[in-house]
C-alpha cells in the first residue's frame, strides 16, 4: 500500500471548508442560498440523472467529475455572474496545488477534462451545474423572493444556449413549474398511513 500522506488530511481539512463557502449569487440573491458542498451533492445526482435520461457517458466519470467540479473553489472561490466580468481565476493552479502531494493528485487533470467540456462527461456534469441554480431559484422563488421572475429570461438564454443535452433543457422546463414541495406534501403521514392519529 501506498505510504499515507499528511496532505490527503490536508485536502480533507480543505474540502471541509466548502461547507462554509457561499455561492457567487448570494450577494444578488440576498438570501441563504446552498453552500458549495451542498450544490456539489445535489450537482452530482443531476448529472446521474441526465446521463441516465439521455443514455450517455461514464456513469463512474460523471460522479467523479461532479464530485469535484467545484473543488478549486476552496482557493478562488466561486465567483459570481457579474465578479467573472472582471476577475479570472486560475483554477488549474489552485487545482495542481491543493491536490499536490495526495493520494487522489490525479483528479487535477479530471478537473482540467471538466473544464475543457469536451468530453459527453464534462457536458453532463455543466449541465447539471447549470441546473441546480435553476431548482434553487424555483426553491426561492416557491418562498416569496420576486428576483428569480426577473432572471427567468437570462435563464432562459442560458437554456436555449448554454446547455448541453437535450435532457437539461427538457429538465429545465420541468423545474420551471415544479412544485418544491410536492415530494413531502404527497408523503404525509396522513396521506400514507390511515390510521394515523387514531
Amino acid at each position: 500500500p501506498a505510504m499515507p500522506t499528511p496532505r490527503d488530511l490536508d485536502l480533507l481539512f480543505e474540502l471541509g471548508s466548502l461547507r462554509n463557502m457561499p455561492r457567487g449569487w448570494r450577494q444578488h440573491l440576498g438570501v441563504d442560498c446552498a453552500s458549495i458542498l451542498e450544490h456539489t451533492m445535489r450537482v452530482a445526482f443531476l448529472a446521474l440523472i441526465i446521463a441516465r435520461r439521455e443514455g450517455q457517458g461514464d456513469e463512474a466519470k460523471i460522479l467523479k467529475m461532479a464530485l469535484v467540479h467545484d473543488l478549486t473553489e476552496t482557493r478562488v472561490s466561486d465567483l459570481s455572474y457579474v465578479q467573472k466580468v472582471y476577475v479570472t481565476a486560475d483554477e488549474a493552479k489552485a487545482a495542481n496545488e491543493m491536490l499536490a502531494g495526495t493520494s487522489v493528485a490525479d483528479i487535477a487533470d479530471v478537473i482540467a477534462t471538466y473544464e475543457r467540456r469536451e468530453t459527453i462527461e464534462a457536458k453532463i456534469v455543466k449541465d447539471a451545474d447549470n441546473l441546480d441554480i435553476d431548482i434553487e431559484l424555483r426553491e426561492v422563488e416557491n418562498l416569496g423572493h420576486l428576483l428569480p421572475a426577473k432572471w427567468r429570461t437570462l435563464r432562459r438564454k442560458v437554456r436555449d444556449e448554454k446547455l448541453y443535452t437535450q435532457t437539461a433543457k427538457q429538465l429545465w422546463d420541468e423545474i420551471q413549474t415544479a412544485d418544491p414541495d410536492a415530494w413531502h406534501i404527497l408523503t404525509n403521514k396522513w396521506l400514507r398511513i390511515p390510521s394515523a392519529g387514531r
